[in-house]
């Protein structure tokens, strides 16, 4: 790397640049994305589901059914204690 200028100097200003060109289009895609959930918010739609629905979406469905599958087994354990600690 050589001093304050040169090579070394420009290498690092077109970083930089780079960057911040990525940033301002990071902003811009966030900026959209926020106007689409307001619009669907707008249609009715409850935007917190939706935002669900798109994590989910985006699980390998292996996955996805392994986690669903281990839900129902909490929730079906949960069920089975709590009839149990109502009859006690």
């Amino acid at each position: 790397m050589s001093g304050s200028g040169g090579v070394a100097g420009d290498q690092l200003r077109a970083f930089v640049e780079r960057i911040e060109h990525v940033e301002e289009e990071i902003k811009a895609l966030t900026e959209g994305k926020k106007e689409i959930y307001a619009e669907a918010k707008g249609e009715g739609y409850d935007v917190k589901i939706l935002k669900e629905v798109i994590r989910v979406r985006k699980q390998d469905e292996k996955e996805r059914d392994e986690k669903e599958s281990m839900l129902d087994l909490y929730l079906h354990a949960l069920q089975g204690s709590g009839a149990v600690a109502k009859a006690a």
